[in-house]
Protein backbone atom coordinates (compact mmCIF):
# COMPACT_ATOMS: atom_id res chain seq x y z
CA UNK A 1 0.00 0.00 0.00
CA UNK A 2 1.06 3.80 -0.55
CA UNK A 3 0.42 6.34 2.11
CA UNK A 4 0.66 9.88 2.44
CA UNK A 5 -0.11 12.96 4.35
CA UNK A 6 -1.77 15.69 2.13
CA UNK A 7 -3.75 19.02 3.03
CA UNK A 8 -6.87 19.90 1.86
CA UNK A 9 -9.74 21.49 3.05
CA UNK A 10 -7.82 23.47 5.67
CA UNK A 11 -7.25 19.83 7.83
CA UNK A 12 -4.28 17.31 7.60
CA UNK A 13 -5.08 13.81 6.32
CA UNK A 14 -3.87 10.57 5.59
CA UNK A 15 -4.45 9.65 2.01
CA UNK A 16 -3.91 5.97 0.16
CA UNK A 17 -3.05 5.44 -3.44
CA UNK A 18 -5.85 3.35 -5.56
CA UNK A 19 -5.52 3.06 -9.21
CA UNK A 20 -3.66 6.18 -9.34
CA UNK A 21 -6.41 8.61 -7.26
CA UNK A 22 -6.01 9.85 -4.14
CA UNK A 23 -8.24 8.64 -1.42
CA UNK A 24 -8.48 10.36 2.00
CA UNK A 25 -9.23 9.12 5.45
CA UNK A 26 -12.77 9.99 4.91
CA UNK A 27 -13.30 8.11 1.72
CA UNK A 28 -12.89 11.01 -0.54
CA UNK A 29 -11.30 10.78 -3.50
CA UNK A 30 -9.48 13.69 -5.02
CA UNK A 31 -6.97 14.44 -7.77
CA UNK A 32 -3.42 15.28 -7.14
CA UNK A 33 -3.51 18.90 -8.21
CA UNK A 34 -6.17 19.45 -5.26
CA UNK A 35 -4.34 18.68 -2.37
CA UNK A 36 -1.18 20.43 -0.97
CA UNK A 37 1.72 17.36 -0.64
CA UNK A 38 3.42 17.30 3.08
CA UNK A 39 6.18 14.84 4.00
CA UNK A 40 4.39 11.50 4.24
CA UNK A 41 5.49 10.53 7.49
CA UNK A 42 6.96 13.41 10.59
CA UNK A 43 10.41 12.28 10.41
CA UNK A 44 12.74 10.68 13.54
CA UNK A 45 16.21 10.88 12.93
CA UNK A 46 17.27 11.63 9.46
CA UNK A 47 20.98 9.98 8.31
CA UNK A 48 22.02 10.55 4.91
CA UNK A 49 25.07 8.81 3.56
CA UNK A 50 28.05 10.15 1.46
CA UNK A 51 29.49 8.84 -1.19
CA UNK A 52 27.53 5.40 -1.43
CA UNK A 53 27.41 4.68 -4.87
CA UNK A 54 30.83 3.67 -6.31
CA UNK A 55 30.09 5.09 -10.14
CA UNK A 56 29.31 8.95 -7.77
CA UNK A 57 32.68 8.30 -5.62
CA UNK A 58 34.26 7.80 -9.06
CA UNK A 59 32.59 10.69 -10.87
CA UNK A 60 33.78 13.22 -7.84
CA UNK A 61 37.24 11.72 -8.24
CA UNK A 62 37.08 9.88 -4.92
CA UNK A 63 37.58 6.40 -3.70
CA UNK A 64 34.61 4.28 -2.53
CA UNK A 65 34.80 4.57 1.12
CA UNK A 66 35.45 1.67 3.21
CA UNK A 67 33.09 2.57 6.01
CA UNK A 68 29.68 4.23 5.78
CA UNK A 69 30.23 8.28 5.63
CA UNK A 70 26.99 9.48 7.39
CA UNK A 71 25.31 13.05 8.19
CA UNK A 72 22.16 13.93 9.99
CA UNK A 73 19.66 16.54 8.89
CA UNK A 74 17.24 18.34 10.50
CA UNK A 75 13.35 18.12 9.89
CA UNK A 76 13.37 21.45 8.65
CA UNK A 77 14.90 20.58 5.67
CA UNK A 78 11.97 17.92 4.32
CA UNK A 79 9.57 19.76 2.11
CA UNK A 80 6.43 17.38 0.08
CA UNK A 81 5.72 16.66 -3.85
CA UNK A 82 5.47 19.30 -5.79
CA UNK A 83 6.84 22.00 -3.01
CA UNK A 84 9.33 24.57 -3.71
CA UNK A 85 12.74 24.63 -3.16
CA UNK A 86 14.75 27.52 -2.70
CA UNK A 87 18.14 28.15 -4.62
CA UNK A 88 20.62 30.64 -3.39
CA UNK A 89 20.52 33.42 -5.46
CA UNK A 90 24.34 33.83 -5.59
CA UNK A 91 25.31 30.03 -5.72
CA UNK A 92 26.98 28.82 -8.83
CA UNK A 93 26.27 25.14 -8.31
CA UNK A 94 23.38 23.73 -6.14
CA UNK A 95 22.33 19.98 -8.11
CA UNK A 96 19.89 17.26 -7.10
CA UNK A 97 20.24 13.84 -5.55
CA UNK A 98 17.91 11.20 -6.15
CA UNK A 99 18.16 8.92 -3.48
CA UNK A 100 15.92 5.70 -1.87
CA UNK A 101 14.89 6.62 1.41
CA UNK A 102 14.23 3.44 4.29
CA UNK A 103 11.78 4.24 6.92
CA UNK A 104 12.35 2.57 10.33
CA UNK A 105 9.29 0.53 11.09
CA UNK A 106 10.16 0.00 15.03
CA UNK A 107 12.67 0.23 17.90
CA UNK A 108 15.80 -1.31 16.36
CA UNK A 109 19.16 -2.65 18.58
CA UNK A 110 22.33 -4.72 17.64
CA UNK A 111 20.66 -5.77 14.49
CA UNK A 112 21.87 -8.53 12.72
CA UNK A 113 22.10 -7.67 8.60
CA UNK A 114 19.72 -10.95 8.14
CA UNK A 115 17.00 -9.28 10.26
CA UNK A 116 17.48 -6.00 9.01
CA UNK A 117 14.33 -5.75 6.73
CA UNK A 118 11.99 -7.15 9.53
CA UNK A 119 12.49 -3.56 11.07
CA UNK A 120 12.19 -1.59 7.84
CA UNK A 121 8.36 0.00 7.50
CA UNK A 122 8.68 1.26 4.05
CA UNK A 123 10.52 3.09 0.95
CA UNK A 124 10.11 6.63 -0.57
CA UNK A 125 12.01 9.25 -2.82
CA UNK A 126 14.23 11.86 -1.34
CA UNK A 127 15.81 14.52 -3.80
CA UNK A 128 18.68 15.80 -1.48
CA UNK A 129 19.72 19.05 -2.72
CA UNK A 130 23.36 20.22 -1.99
CA UNK A 131 24.60 23.66 -2.37
CA UNK A 132 28.13 23.12 -3.75
CA UNK A 133 29.42 26.44 -3.08
CA UNK A 134 29.70 25.74 0.51
CA UNK A 135 31.13 22.40 0.65
CA UNK A 136 34.41 21.77 2.04
CA UNK A 137 34.96 18.66 2.25
CA UNK A 138 32.52 15.61 0.71
CA UNK A 139 33.39 13.33 4.37
CA UNK A 140 31.94 15.93 6.28
CA UNK A 141 29.55 18.44 4.27
CA UNK A 142 28.86 21.93 5.66
CA UNK A 143 25.92 22.09 7.38
CA UNK A 144 24.97 25.00 4.60
CA UNK A 145 25.33 22.40 2.12
CA UNK A 146 22.65 19.97 3.49
CA UNK A 147 20.34 21.69 6.02
CA UNK A 148 19.03 24.29 4.19
CA UNK A 149 14.87 24.64 4.87
CA UNK A 150 13.14 22.65 1.74
CA UNK A 151 16.47 21.45 0.48
CA UNK A 152 14.86 17.95 1.01
CA UNK A 153 11.69 16.70 -0.95
CA UNK A 154 10.76 13.31 0.04
CA UNK A 155 7.16 12.09 -1.05
CA UNK A 156 4.97 11.45 -2.49
CA UNK A 157 4.21 8.56 -0.79
CA UNK A 158 5.74 5.86 1.49
CA UNK A 159 5.51 2.49 0.16
CA UNK A 160 4.82 -0.57 2.46
CA UNK A 161 8.13 -2.83 2.88
CA UNK A 162 6.23 -5.76 1.38
CA UNK A 163 5.45 -4.29 -1.78
CA UNK A 164 9.31 -3.93 -2.85
CA UNK A 165 10.37 -7.44 -2.91
CA UNK A 166 13.80 -6.56 -3.55
CA UNK A 167 15.00 -2.59 -2.56
CA UNK A 168 18.74 -3.76 -3.80
CA UNK A 169 17.51 -3.48 -7.78
CA UNK A 170 15.52 -0.55 -8.30
CA UNK A 171 16.14 1.77 -11.02
CA UNK A 172 16.63 5.42 -9.99
CA UNK A 173 16.17 8.36 -12.37
CA UNK A 174 16.11 12.31 -12.46
CA UNK A 175 14.64 14.17 -15.28
CA UNK A 176 15.33 18.09 -15.51
CA UNK A 177 12.66 20.10 -17.62
CA UNK A 178 11.38 16.29 -18.80
CA UNK A 179 15.17 15.68 -19.78
CA UNK A 180 16.75 12.65 -18.39
CA UNK A 181 20.10 13.33 -16.46
CA UNK A 182 20.64 10.76 -13.92
CA UNK A 183 20.10 7.17 -14.25
CA UNK A 184 21.23 4.65 -11.89
CA UNK A 185 20.33 1.04 -10.04
CA UNK A 186 20.01 0.45 -5.98
CA UNK A 187 22.58 -2.52 -6.41
CA UNK A 188 25.34 -0.68 -6.70
CA UNK A 189 25.95 0.59 -3.47
CA UNK A 190 28.62 0.32 -1.50
CA UNK A 191 26.74 -0.39 1.76
CA UNK A 192 23.57 -2.03 1.30
CA UNK A 193 20.24 -1.30 3.35
CA UNK A 194 20.98 -4.49 5.54
CA UNK A 195 24.40 -3.49 6.02
CA UNK A 196 23.47 0.43 7.22
CA UNK A 197 20.85 -0.70 9.41
CA UNK A 198 23.50 -3.35 11.06
CA UNK A 199 26.01 -0.46 11.03
CA UNK A 200 23.84 2.29 12.58
CA UNK A 201 21.80 0.05 15.31
CA UNK A 202 25.17 -1.39 16.51
CA UNK A 203 26.05 1.78 18.25
CA UNK A 204 22.74 3.52 18.59
CA UNK A 205 19.11 3.14 18.96
CA UNK A 206 16.99 3.21 16.03
CA UNK A 207 13.66 4.34 16.42
CA UNK A 208 10.31 4.31 14.14
CA UNK A 209 10.08 6.48 11.34
CA UNK A 210 13.67 7.07 11.30
CA UNK A 211 14.83 8.00 7.99
CA UNK A 212 18.17 6.66 6.14
CA UNK A 213 18.66 8.43 2.89
CA UNK A 214 20.92 5.83 0.85
CA UNK A 215 23.16 8.12 -1.01
CA UNK A 216 22.78 8.71 -5.33
CA UNK A 217 24.47 7.20 -8.25
CA UNK A 218 26.54 9.28 -10.85
CA UNK A 219 24.83 11.71 -12.88
CA UNK A 220 24.42 15.13 -11.00
CA UNK A 221 23.94 18.37 -12.81
CA UNK A 222 23.56 21.93 -11.82
CA UNK A 223 19.91 23.40 -11.75
CA UNK A 224 18.78 27.01 -12.33
CA UNK A 225 15.77 28.76 -11.12
CA UNK A 226 12.61 27.89 -12.68
CA UNK A 227 13.84 24.29 -13.47
CA UNK A 228 11.19 21.26 -13.01
CA UNK A 229 12.96 18.21 -11.64
CA UNK A 230 11.74 15.01 -11.00
CA UNK A 231 13.22 12.23 -8.94
CA UNK A 232 11.96 8.76 -10.00
CA UNK A 233 12.13 5.22 -8.47
CA UNK A 234 10.95 1.95 -9.93
CA UNK A 235 7.95 0.96 -7.88
CA UNK A 236 7.64 4.18 -6.18
CA UNK A 237 6.53 6.45 -7.88
CA UNK A 238 7.89 10.19 -9.16
CA UNK A 239 8.12 13.15 -6.48
CA UNK A 240 8.50 16.13 -8.66
CA UNK A 241 9.48 20.09 -7.20
CA UNK A 242 9.96 23.45 -8.51
CA UNK A 243 13.50 25.81 -8.01
CA UNK A 244 12.84 29.02 -6.58
CA UNK A 245 15.05 31.94 -5.76
CA UNK A 246 15.76 32.38 -2.19
CA UNK A 247 15.09 36.13 -2.84
CA UNK A 248 17.52 37.17 -0.64
CA UNK A 249 20.06 38.00 -2.82
CA UNK A 250 23.67 35.80 -1.44
CA UNK A 251 24.81 33.08 -0.38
Amino acid sequence: MKRARVAYGGSIHEATEKNGQIILGSGMTVKEEDVVWLPPLEPGTIFALGLNYADHAKELAFKAPSEPLIFLKGPNTLNGHRGLTKRPANSSYMHYECELAVVIGKQARRVKQKDAYDYVKGYTIANDYAVRDYLENYYRPNLKVKNRDGCTPIGPWLTDAEDIPDPMNLTLRTFINGNLTQEGSTRHMVFTIPYLIEYLSGFMTLNENDIILTGTPEGLANTAEGDVVIAEIEGLGRLVNTIVSDGEGGL
